[in-house]
Parts: structure tokens; C-alpha cells; sequence
């Protein structure tokens, strides 16, 4: 039942350290409380938000050395920005490229999600629905040309699901739309991301049903996983859960590990969670 080591872990979700918190004035822009004035957004949620990495040193190395410390073998980060690019020129073993989608952009975003595959050679697509401005829900048609282009590129696509930690409204993410999405889609690959809270036993029921659906971590210290997830993975969902981290963003790598001694998880979903999902959504061999 214990976290095994020398797994070789693959983290879904990872970033790196940069020099400040601009990456989020996307979202920002988009309070009208005082959260509004966070360096991180949700900060109010994370007790310990990792802010003295910010601005210390090198960030690549820094996520490098946190990796090594904790046994992560290879991380999936966003493209675009030189801190990235960098980390996947120079450390190709290392990290893995996601692409940003845009709904609202329509023909233009399809084009940029060509350019990010082409120039990245990207494994997936992320998607925030509910951080779109104006906000696009999960199962707008705003987003079926953008997971056509998945199935046509033969990625995977991560998507937010579940009440948003930003103070912006829900309805995007609401996990029901998904279960349309994959009828219409049924070769698409949906990767949920941030928990599909309060519905998270809705999720089990609709990765029951939909057999390219997946959950995955991110966000969450794991002693805060759904119960139902948990479950799931332990009965009959060993294949469909995926580890992600949410370092350095809302969590510390320390703060997750140290954490991940104490989840339930049987002896032989250990090692698909850690590394084997991901491997098989990613095509990573």
C-alpha cells in the first residue's frame, strides 16, 4: 500500500519558478474582489504557496533539482515563453511539451495549435474554460473544432473540470458537459484536470462509461483526494487515474511527496498512476 520508490515518476502538471506573477494576469483580469490583488490567484486556498523559488536562481535548474529530489523522471510543462522553450531544447529527456488552446480565437487558435505541434512537437493540449475571456463552457461549439484538431493530431486533451479555485463563475467546467463531448468525440483522448469537484463521483460514473476519459491530480495535495477517486482507482479505474503535481504554482514537490505516503493506493496501481497512464496517454512508449 506504500508509495514505492524508483518508479520514475512522470509529472502531468509541473512549471518552473519564474521572476514573477504575470503569468496569471490573464485571470486576474477577470476578478472583481480582492482577490484580484493576489500574486496568486487562488492563494487563499494553499497554505504554503512556494513563493521564495520565485526570482531565486535559475528556474529550469530549479525544477530540475526538485525533480531529482523527489524522483520525478520527466514533467509535462506549457510552451511558449523562453524559460520553456529552453527547458525543452536543452533537457528534451526531461520534459514533455503541452500546448494552450483558445477557443475565442476561432480559425486563428486552430492554426496556433498546428504551429505549438509543429514547433514543439507537443503531447497534449491544455484547455481552462472557465479562465477564457469571455468564458467558453466544456461542451460549447466553440471547442469542438479544437478537439477535432486533437483527434486529428492524435494528442490528448487536459481540461480543467470542477469548480474553479479563481473567483470567476463555474459553469464552464461543469463535469456533466463532458459526458456529451466524448459522445460526440468518442476517438477523443480527455484528460480532466483540478479535481471535477463537487462531482467527483460523477466523474467515476461517466470514466465507467467513456473509455478514452481520465482523471488526473493536479492541484491537489494528495491527502486531499476525492475519496471517490481513490476508490476508483483501487477497484476497477487502475488505468484512468494519472499523477499530476501543481508545483510551483500552489504546491511544493516536498509539500506533495510528503503527502503521498499516506493515500491508499493498492501495491499494483502504484506504478500506473506514477508513471504508466501517463506513458500510454502521452505516447511516450
Amino acid at each position: 500500500m506504500a508509495m514505492p520508490k524508483g518508479i520514475g515518476v512522470i509529472d502531468t502538471m509541473i512549471g518552473f519558478p519564474a521572476d514573477d506573477f504575470e503569468m496569471y494576469d490573464f485571470i486576474r483580469a477577470q476578478l472583481n474582489d480582492g482577490s484580484k490583488d493576489f500574486e496568486f490567484p487562488v492563494e487563499y486556498m494553499f497554505k504554503a504557496v512556494p513563493k521564495e523559488l520565485y526570482g531565486a536562481g535559475d528556474p529550469i535548474a530549479l525544477t530540475l533539482r526538485e525533480m531529482d529530489k523527489h524522483g520525478i523522471d520527466m514533467g509535462m510543462i506549457g510552451v511558449g515563453g523562453e524559460v520553456s522553450a529552453k527547458a525543452l531544447k536543452d533537457h528534451p529527456d526531461r520534459f514533455i511539451a503541452s500546448g494552450q488552446v483558445d477557443p475565442n480565437q476561432g480559425m486563428a487558435g486552430i492554426r496556433d495549435m498546428v504551429r505549438q505541434h509543429d514547433a514543439y512537437g507537443v503531447r497534449a493540449f491544455t484547455a481552462f474554460n472557465c479562465g477564457y475571456n469571455p468564458q467558453v463552457g466544456i461542451g460549447d461549439a466553440k471547442m469542438y473544432p479544437i478537439y477535432a484538431k486533437c483527434v486529428e493530431l492524435g494528442v490528448p486533451i487536459f481540461s480543467c473540470a470542477g469548480v474553479p479555485g479563481p473567483r470567476v463563475p463555474a459553469w464552464p467546467q461543469e463535469v456533466r458537459l463532458i459526458d456529451q463531448v466524448m459522445y460526440d468525440f468518442p476517438d477523443l483522448v480527455f484528460v480532466t484536470r483540478h479535481g471535477c469537484e463537487p462531482w467527483a463521483d460523477l466523474i467515476v460514473k461517466l470514466m465507467l462509461k467513456w473509455p478514452n476519459l481520465y482523471y488526473s491530480t493536479s492541484a491537489f495535495a494528495p491527502k486531499h483526494y476525492p475519496e471517490a477517486i481513490v476508490r476508483y482507482a483501487n477497484t476497477r479505474g487502475a488505468d484512468k487515474i494519472l499523477y499530476a503535481g501543481y508545483f510551483p504554482m500552489g504546491l511544493s514537490l516536498e509539500r506533495i511527496m510528503g503527502d503521498m505516503a499516506s493515500v491508499p493506493f493498492r501495491d499494483d496501481v502504484w506504478p500506473k498512476f506514477l508513471q504508466e497512464n501517463a506513458r500510454k496517454v502521452l505516447g511516450l512508449g
